[in-house]
Order: structure tokens, then sequence, then C-alpha cells
């Protein structure tokens, strides 16, 4: 150890994928090749982004995370975020909610409110949108099991306003593959939770031209350890089986593709991650033209919303988390994002209190308007080191899709626990390395001083929250029209056991007053729930 409390520099430097990271970068063959297939922004393989102008032309929308409570809790923050200059809601449900149970079932009396918002009724619904304006406000949604019970109670809500649902603009995650990877909150075996989600990318390219009606996360595989490339090849593993099932389903590539988008971890390592974004885009371009055959550049755009890294942040020294925070977001600008959560830096801690989201908030303001990074398209384009990062990342990622294309693809990896081993080893790895100081952890493993334990003040949920919750679904429970709903279960219970897209039929009940836990009850007594080991 030095004075400094770290160990000397380390001897071996590597990407997070493990490929040795070369002392200086020039001007080889490998780098003119990679340079020259860059192209220009705004053209496939949109290497340099989406749009010829990007954020010259307009900014990423600022769509910071929230949930926590009763709806009035988390209406009330909405607002706030949005008074600050917030551009797009982004919705955190609690554990009940997004495993299918009503806040009075006893099982998740202890986790109502906990981790996100608690949604159950339409009554809720309405409580959470209150004041507002749903046609001027694109709204994320990340939520899987439960999905199609969340947008069909965010549509009906809508319509209440004057709304029609072909103008709703926003996102539901209803990415359910990695939850059965990296996350854990799924609820039926794979194959009917594949047809939901299928269900959902129906009715939205049917119904609602605005709306994304899935967002396919590698946020939550390399949030669970994966490296860059396994977050990406991962990730597009699942999307490739996403596109498989919606053609299957009669749905024509050129057509969906455009409303399909993906959400992306941004890791403090800025270069490897803004070449990591610059490779997706180019990845994916290449699937959907030579896999798919779809020449429609439209098609082949790659639109990705970014969050910087819980697991990045620290109990220790939690005000070292700022400038964690601020460094990730930027490598999610410089590399081309289309939207963005910065998280909070008592995230370790808590739920984010109102300071710190306010905060974070802050970050992406002072690097959309002072850093000067938002002026140029692509700043480090051309960059020798960028370039042959984005070319290595995009060669690694296709071999390892082809390691899970001679496999069975995403679905038959997950039914072996291909994909959660891998991610268990490199987590593994990386936690072994900062054991051993050859990753330093600036508070955790070097650089401590007293005091480091003392906490901010953080936020706590009302321990009265969850009981006020049950109350509230049992009173709606008892004014509703009990008819309807029994009724309205029903058809849903024939469509589940035959091959109706559900979606309409879970509107039908949500607009009779059915609640989340019924639904999903509901299904599950067809579906069954997913034990993991069996199919």
């Amino acid at each position: 150890m030095s004075g400094r409390g770290v160990p000397g520099r380390r001897e071996r430097f590597t990407t997070t994928y493990g490929a040795p990271l070369e002392r200086v970068y020039g001007d080889d063959e490998g780098y003119r090749e990679a340079a020259a297939s860059a192209g220009m922004p705004g053209e496939p393989p949109y290497t340099r982004g989406v749009q010829p102008t990007m954020y010259r032309g307009r900014l990423w929308t600022m769509r910071q995370y929230a949930g926590f409570g009763t709806a009035e809790d988390t209406n009330a923050r909405f607002r706030s975020l949005l008074a600050h200059g917030q551009t797009g809601l982004s919705t955190a449900f609690d554990l009940p909610t997004q495993m299918g149970y009503d806040p009075d079932d006893p099982r998740v009396a202890a986790e109502v409110g906990r981790v996100g918002v608690s949604i159950a009724t339409l009554d809720d619904m309405r409580t959470l949108l209150r004041d507002i304006p749903l046609a001027e406000v694109t709204t994320s949604m990340t939520i899987n099991a439960t999905a199609p019970i969340l947008l069909a109670l965010y549509v009906a809500v809508a319509e209440e306003q004057g709304v029609e649902c072909a103008r709703l603009g926003g996102t539901t995650q209803n990415d359910i593959l990695k939850e059965y990877i990296a996350r854990g909150t799924y609820i039926y075996p794979p194959r009917p939770s594949m047809r939901l989600a299928t269900d959902l990318i129906a009715y939205c390219a049917a119904e609602m031209p605005r709306w994304n009606a899935i967002s396919i996360s590698g946020y939550h595989i390399r949030e669970a350890g994966a490296d860059a490339v396994q977050e990406l090849a991962f990730t597009f593993a699942d999307a490739i089986a996403y596109v498989d099932a919606a053609r299957e389903r009669g749905l024509d590539v050129a057509r969906f593709a455009p409303q399909l988008s993906f959400f992306f971890a941004a890791n403090s390592l800025l270069v490897e991650e803004v070449a990591k974004f610059r490779a997706a885009r180019r990845v994916w371009a290449c699937i959907v033209r030579d896999r798919y055959g779809v020449r429609d550049p439209a098609a082949q755009m790659l639109r990705f919303h970014t969050q910087t890294m819980g697991s990045t942040l620290t109990a220790q020294q939690p005000l070292n988390n700022v400038v964690r925070t601020a460094i990730e977001a930027l490598a999610a600008v410089l590399g081309g994002t289309q939207s963005l959560h910065t998280n909070g830096y008592d995230e370790a801690l808590s739920i984010p209190s109102e300071e710190s989201a306010r905060l974070a908030l802050r970050t992406q303001q002072i690097i959309a308007e002072e850093s000067g990074v938002a002026d140029t398209v692509d700043p480090l384009g051309g960059a020798y080191a960028v370039e042959a990062l984005t070319a290595d990342v995009e060669r690694r990622v296709h071999e390892e899709i082809a390691k899970l294309d001679a496999q069975g693809g995403a679905l038959a990896g997950i039914e072996t626990a291909y994909q959660t081993r891998a991610i268990e080893e490199s987590a593994y790895r990386r936690q072994r390395a900062v054991e051993r100081g050859e990753q330093i952890v600036v508070g955790v493993n070097a650089f401590r001083a007293e005091g480091d334990e003392a906490a901010p003040r953080i936020l706590t949920v009302d321990e009265g929250a969850a009981r006020r919750q049950a109350e509230r679904v049992r009173a709606f429970r008892a004014r509703r029209d009990a008819t309807a709903a029994s009724g309205a279960r029903t058809v849903l219970v024939a469509g589940a056991t035959g091959d109706a897209n559900l979606v309409p039929l879970i509107l039908a009940c949500v607009r009779a007053g059915v609640t989340l836990g019924e639904i999903s009850d509901d299904l599950r007594g067809v579906f069954g729930a997913y034990e993991p080991g069996r199919s």
C-alpha cells in the first residue's frame, strides 16, 4: 500500500470483457477500416447517431425514474420533476405490482410501496396521473410480467382525459426474457410470457403507433454483473426472439421494428461505454438488414434509453456517487442516447430523496447546457481508441450471438441457464478483482477516511402506506359492478385458454373494475406459475 491508501498502478489493463487495452491506439489498418465504415450521423449503420443533427436539433429526453409509496406520493414527485425541467415520465412500480399481487394480499404486505409505487386499480392509475397531460408527456413504464395490465390502466385513464390511445407516446418495458436471465420478476413460464409480450407488440402495432411496445433491456443484465459484450449480445438475442415470435404471428418486421426500443446501462468506464453504444447501433442495423432482409433505414435504427448504474454506487462516501453518475451520464450522451435517467447519489441507501433526484436531473441539464458535448454530433468519433474499441465490441457481440444461435436462441439459452451462468462468472471475476485491490473503488477498498460511514438524510416510506393501499383496493372492489367484473374475467380466461390477443380482453377487465391481482391470478390459473429449473 502506498501512503495514499491505494495499491500501485495495476499491471494488466483490460476491457470489462477481458480484451487487452493497448497502451496507445494509432492510425493502423484496423483503425482506418473502422473509421471508414462508421458513415455519417443519421445514415445506416448509424454508428455516429440516429439523427443527422442529434442534440443540435433536439436534446435527449431527460426521463428520471420515480415511484414510491402510494399513487399520491409518486404523482407529487412527477409534478416536482416536471416543474424542474424533466421532459418525460418514467415510472417505478413496487414488487407486488410487478409480480401481479394486490396490496391487500398478506403475502406481499411488507413490500407494498417499498421499491416503487403501488398500482392495483383504475383509481390508483387515475391518482398517479392526476393533472398530467397525457397527450403532451411521454411515459415510460418499467414493467414486464404485468405490462399489458399497466398499459391497459394507462389507456383507460387517457380515455377519461379525452386522449385516444393512438395519440399516446411512451414505452412499456415488456421485456420478460431478461427477467429469467438477470432480474427475477416473472410470473408465468417463459413461453406463455412470450405470448403476452407478443400480444402487446401486436396490439400497439395496430392501435398505438406512437407507443414503444417493448424496451428490450440490457440494463438489468449489466447490473447483474455482465460485461459490455454480454450486455449487448444477450439483449440482442432477446430482441431476435421477440422479432421471431412477432413474425410467427404474421407481423411485418419492417412495420413493427420502428416501435422496438432498447434500454442500456452506462458504466463509468467512459471510453469503453461510448464504444459500446456506437457498436450497438451497428449490430442492430446489421441484424435487421441481414437476418430479416429489411432495407428500410427506419427499421434498422436503434433507439435506446440509458440509465446510469446503481451497482457502481456505494454506501461509503455517498457524495462520490455524484461524480460517478456524472461520468456515466456523459458516456451515454457521448454515445448518442435518446433518453437518459441519472441516479440519485443516495440510491445505495434508499429510494432517492427529492433533493438527490433534483441534483440528478441537474446533472443532465449541466451536461446539456454547459459542457458543450451536445453541440457536435459524435464528438469522439474518429478517436483512435474509440474506433478500435467500437470495432472490437461489434465483432465480439456477433460472435456471442452466434453461440446462442447454435443453442437454439435466447429461449433455449434461458432453459439451460446459459446466459445466467455467464453473467454470474463475469460478476464473480469483478468482485474478486475488487477484493484483491486490482479494481479500485474509491472509498471502498482505497481512499477511506474517518467519518465515511456517515449517511445523508434518507427518504423513508410512510409505514401506514401499505395499510391504506390495502383498504383502498378493498373499497374499490366493494363499489364496482361485480357482475361486469365477473363477466370480463370469464371472457379473459376463455381467451387465455385459446389463442386470442389478450390485450383487448385485459383492457375490458380494467374498464370493468377488475384489479391487477385478479387478472394475474386468472392468468396463473391458465398458464401456471414459473419455477426455476422447469420450463
